[in-house]
């Protein structure tokens, strides 16, 4: 077996639990905003003290900065905090694996924000994979109790996921960016370096805002450190093994095999929260699977 293979599925069994801890975070003890904080501000110092001791271990200094490479981080780090806290909200209006499986739109979203904003077209597979996707979230987004009108697919719920889908395609461009600015041939260099500054900057946007918008979040977020530890471990985890993965192999592949998170995300669904996962949300989920893989695996 290829390395590439289990260091995906370690990263995509990594990324779910943590949004299962973070679920639980935001059901039993905190907002929405301070479930998403937890992530951050647990992993920040997790990031920071690797990164000091691999530096350290293979004799490297640390690489020049550039305006370039501050503007691409800081965008993905924002962007990541707003989609992060679309998905966790989201948990709140359907079950944990429709959640998981709205998030998993920034495959498509990425395509077409790069068909909008760069112009690079699509060819007909990506298009039949665009239309399979379009009719798998409509019938995701058809809430179980129904609806009149546009709403019956317009709702809350559609809307946080496909939000935390952009949002998640702007983040992976924006780190995407950052990482080349930074001239390192070692790859786990690049990748901590980028990912130790952005969790830093992420934590401290959270905390400031939390503080002037929800007074006493920040506290009751670190009240809550047994269950935040393991979210901020499970991410730091996750976001290592994303970018060994991505090292390893093409990009497109890795992206496909990581829709294993899916699997992952309807059995945490049924025998962990003890959710109900209807015929309709496992046809949309299985229509959405299948869009996203002819997307990836035609490129």
């Amino acid at each position: 077996m290829q390395a590439w293979i289990p260091i995906t599925i370690a990263a995509a069994f990594s990324q779910n639990l943590r949004f299962m801890l973070q679920k639980r975070l935001k059901e039993t003890r905190l907002s929405t905003a301070g479930a998403t904080f937890a992530r951050f501000a647990f992993s920040a110092p997790l990031v920071a003290l690797g990164m000091v001791v691999y530096m350290g271990a293979t004799g490297q200094g640390m690489p020049a900065l550039t305006a370039r490479f501050f503007l691409f981080a800081c965008v993905g780090g924002v962007a990541q905090i707003l989609a992060t806290m679309c998905v966790v909200a989201l948990f709140a209006e359907r079950n944990f694996a429709v959640g998981i499986t709205f998030k998993k739109t920034e495959v498509i979203l990425t395509a077409l924000t790069g068909l909008v904003v760069l112009g690079e077209g699509l060819s007909r597979a990506g298009v039949v994979a665009i239309a399979i996707g379009f009719v798998g979230l409509l019938v995701l987004s058809d809430p179980p109790e129904g609806g009149v009108g546009w709403r019956r697919f317009f709702n809350r719920a559609a809307a946080l996921g496909l939000g935390s889908g952009l949002l998640f395609g702007i983040s992976a461009t924006g780190y995407r960016g950052a990482t080349l600015t930074l001239g390192v041939e070692d790859v786990v260099a690049r990748a901590g370096l980028t990912l130790a500054f952005v969790t830093a900057f992420q934590s401290l946007v959270m905390a400031a805002w939390m503080r002037a918008k929800e007074p006493g979040e920040v506290t009751r977020v670190f009240a809550a450190w047994r269950v935040g530890a393991l979210v901020g471990l499970s991410s730091m985890v996750g976001s290592f093994c994303w970018f060994t993965a991505f090292a390893l192999q093409n990009a497109a592949m890795v992206k496909a095999l990581g829709q294993v998170e899916l699997v992952f995300s309807f059995m945490a669904t049924i025998f962990v929260f003890k959710e109900t996962v209807t015929r309709r949300e496992w046809a949309g989920t299985a229509l959405l699977v299948l869009s996203i893989l002819v997307l990836v695996l035609w490129l």
